[in-house]
């Protein structure tokens, strides 16, 4: 018997050549590389806390001014629109029969320019509950083959055995207060198309999906659909489908295309429709600008102040400990070992 084993990996005994597993020789697989190990001395932190703190802090102060350079009003009416002789139970009010029209006034103090946003703001109303997510089928909004598919849209799943499309509570709960605005005596149009996003037009809801049974059954949840529309052009609903993370939100309801300036009174006239009351919730008409950051958000800007702030606070105390009470890197005398007893 005879045995051979090669440097190229090949065994061989009694004749029979055999493939090694051994992987052949590199400083890769016998981890033989060349490492790096830096070391963060003192001055290094301070350099890098000090870059930090100048790069962040101009940011802060750049984020917090488009933050406040966007012009926005805000008009809470869910308590103003309910009359006073009905104040005491609003739910029997908003649940009754009847129009709820309600006149309301906004005075533009600065101007904005156009586009200016039409958005509803609602409040404690919790679109991350997790029935109220569950309750929807996607593949139901995207093709009319799955129109009978609602097992997961209880309680809002059918109507006589017949589908309700779309289906769920999310659907049934549909935003449906309407507002119309005018200035001098002149309508002002709101623009209600592209106010979604185009990936759930064109991926999320069929262009052959169509309302049927939607709202027909007490109690009556929110707003109503053109049932012979697509869903996919029905944009209310595509906006309201996206649920909110947070219990506050604001959902885009338009765009006016038209510049307003500083001093105009809007009247707005508003269908009171959308039940609030029964959860305490609250509604809020906004009308924003726009800047290259997006809307009014303070919280950007802030958070680059502060840990600006912080990294130019270490940095200075670094250096006033390094120049005060300078220590030289690896010294062995504060080594454990080294140090007398009383040290």
């Amino acid at each position: 018997m005879s045995s051979t084993v090669g440097g190229g990996g090949s065994v061989e005994t009694s004749g029979v050549r055999r493939t090694s597993k051994r992987p052949k020789y590199s400083k890769f697989t016998q981890q033989e590389l060349p490492a790096c190990k830096p070391i963060l001395t003192l001055r290094w932190v301070i350099l890098t806390f000090l870059v930090v703190g100048v790069v962040f802090v101009p940011l802060g102060v750049f984020c917090l001014r488009a933050s406040h350079g966007v012009v926005e009003i805000v008009d809470r009416y869910d308590t103003d629109c309910i009359p006073e002789a009905s104040r005491n139970n609003k739910v029997a009010y908003i649940t009754g029969v009847g129009d709820k029209i309600c006149n309301r006034t906004i005075t533009v103090h600065k101007a904005m320019k156009h586009p200016v946003y039409v958005y509803y703001q609602l409040e404690n109303f919790y679109q991350n509950h997790r029935r109220y997510v569950k309750s929807r089928n996607d593949a139901q909004l995207r093709s009319p083959s799955d129109e009978r598919d609602v097992k997961t849209c209880a309680p809002e799943d059918n109507v006589d055995g017949e589908p309700i499309v779309p289906c769920g509570l999310v659907a049934w709960s549909l935003f449906n207060d309407t507002y119309r605005f005018s200035r001098n005596n002149q309508q002002l149009p709101v623009n209600k198309k592209d106010i979604s996003w185009k990936s759930d037009r064109e991926k999320k809801f069929g262009k052959n999906v169509f309302p049927k049974n939607f709202q027909t059954r007490e109690p009556i949840g929110g707003g109503t659909l053109d049932p012979k529309k697509p869903l996919s052009e029905q944009e209310d609903l595509i906006v309201w489908m996206r649920t909110a993370a947070l219990p506050t939100f604001r959902k885009l309801y338009g765009k006016i295309e038209t510049d307003l300036h500083a001093g105009e009174t809007i009247r707005v006239s508003l269908q009171n429709n959308y039940n609030t009351y029964s959860f305490n919730g609250e509604k809020k008409l906004v009308l924003s600008t726009t800047s290259w950051l997006g809307g009014r958000n303070d919280f950007l800007g802030i958070a680059y102040l502060t840990v600006g702030s912080i990294c130019l606070f270490l940095a200075v105390t670094f250096s006033v400990l390094y120049l005060v009470k300078p220590r030289q890197l690896g010294d062995p005398t504060y080594l454990s070992w080294n140090r007398s007893a009383g040290g």
